[in-house]
């Protein structure tokens, strides 16, 4: 077998890292959260951001812990976790013999078939799809950063985060300088929430279509936060961080702590705005959207730092894993099919194209049913995990990307690791 055709297969359970798993596992609750805020599609948005007036004490608890813990602060932890896994991809590859060129070839068609699974996912499903975001990046960040220098990452990652607290900077002297004008002027979300309102299945396809090209290079590209997050991904790679979190402590303690307060603290104005605490004008409140993005790539990298010390400590128990344990890690392990899952098990059910029960929900009772939705998800990978199944997303990309059998050691009924499904998910 030449050095340019060897391909080795899935991972050995030995090979994993729970980290990855476990925070995918948990934080796909998060994803279920944010998106399905979008499904109350018969209430009017605020302007600010996607959530509706408050009808009641329920309603301010449920938006608040939304706004200042979820929203915006789920996808740039899952860009990180997919920068993060095509280092490990590659370096699965190289390990077994395969060529630099072949791997980038094999990372290039990943990245590739992600964006057809998201224009896929977009026009069956979801508007806000972020497979073709995350696939965009990826193509992208790969061709350009993947084989440079740790310090040229770290330097780009700080330019697209230095670019980001410029904006930010300037939203926030904005609110203070501007008149709060005739009552006009907030962001205008009405386009991106139609295809769920359109009662038309056809008219809500094309909808959907339409929206996701936008999508894909907004959070994608021009967002930054994926971006940079994705080059930190490839940063703490090469460090093995996750893996071997007993090395780096200080770093991940740090993170965790610099990460979440930032985040937490940095959602109060949106959240104080959004429940009526702050009275501010739609179009001021608009503004924070920026600001709210910036502390949300801080909270993202501080719940991934959290999470793999939480993984730590259980990894210094050494006993066997409980149900719980375990069914969130078969859920991480199958991350875009339980991502695919959440949109099966909400877009039919919630859009006015469906059963349009979205109509009837309010925020709190939205929440409801997205921990219901996650709960069901969790709970079929938990069965696959039982079964010794992969998942059906994870295998169709799989085949798809590496075009040709893979060399595949003893127990390849096993989910692939933290190198092979980098893939997921959403806002």
């Amino acid at each position: 077998m030449t050095r340019a055709s060897t391909s080795r297969g899935p991972v050995g359970r030995g090979e994993r890292a729970l980290a990855p798993d476990l925070a995918r596992g948990f934080m796909l609750l998060f994803i279920a959260i944010a998106n399905a805020t979008w499904y109350l599609w018969a209430a009017p948005m605020t302007g600010g951001n996607a959530h509706p007036v408050p009808e009641g004490p329920l309603d301010s608890v449920a938006q608040f812990l939304t706004v200042v813990m979820v929203d915006s602060r789920s996808y740039p932890m899952f860009a990180f976790l997919f920068g993060y896994g095509m280092v490990q991809l590659a370096a699965r590859q190289e390990a077994a013999g395969a060529d630099p060129r072949a791997v980038d070839a094999l990372l290039r068609r990943r990245n590739l078939w992600l964006l057809i699974f998201g224009f896929w996912h977009a026009l069956l499903l979801w508007m806000g799809d972020v497979l073709g975001a995350y696939g965009l990046a990826g193509l992208v960040l790969c061709w350009l950063f993947f084989r440079r220098r740790d310090t040229t990452l770290l330097v780009w990652a700080g330019v697209l985060a230095g670019l980001m607290v410029l904006m930010s900077a300037a939203s926030v002297l904005a609110i203070v300088l501007t008149p709060p004008g005739d009552g006009t002027g907030g962001l205008d979300l009405d386009f991106m929430a139609g295809s769920i309102a359109e009662p038309s299945l056809f008219w809500a396809a094309v909808s959907r279509v339409t929206i996701w090209p936008i999508v894909v290079l907004g959070q994608g590209l021009l967002g930054l936060a994926v971006p940079a997050a994705i080059l930190l991904g490839f940063w703490a790679a090469r460090r093995r961080i996750l893996e071997e979190p007993g090395r780096h402590l200080r770093l991940l303690r740090t993170v965790a702590v610099a990460g979440l307060a930032t985040a937490w603290i940095g959602g109060l104005p949106q959240a104080l705005a959004q429940i009526g605490v702050w009275e501010l004008h739609e179009a001021h409140a608009a503004m924070l959207a920026m600001p709210h993005t910036v502390t949300g790539v801080a909270g993202g990298l501080g719940y991934v730092a959290l999470i793999a010390l939480v993984a730590r400590r259980i990894q210094e128990h050494d006993r066997a894993p409980g149900v719980v344990l375990t069914a969130l890690t078969a859920t991480g392990k199958r991350s875009l099919t339980s991502y695919l899952g959440q949109s099966v098990l909400c877009a039919p059910v919630l859009a006015a194209w469906g059963l349009g029960l979205g109509a009837h929900l309010t925020s709190w009772s939205m929440a409801l049913y997205a921990i219901a939705v996650w709960l069901v998800t969790v709970a079929a990978a938990y069965a696959m995990e039982r079964a010794d199944r992969r998942g059906p997303a994870e295998v169709l990309l799989r085949r798809l990307s590496y075009q040709r059998p893979t060399t595949a050691p003893a127990d390849a009924g096993t989910p692939p690791g933290p190198g092979e499904d980098q893939e997921h998910t959403s806002r």
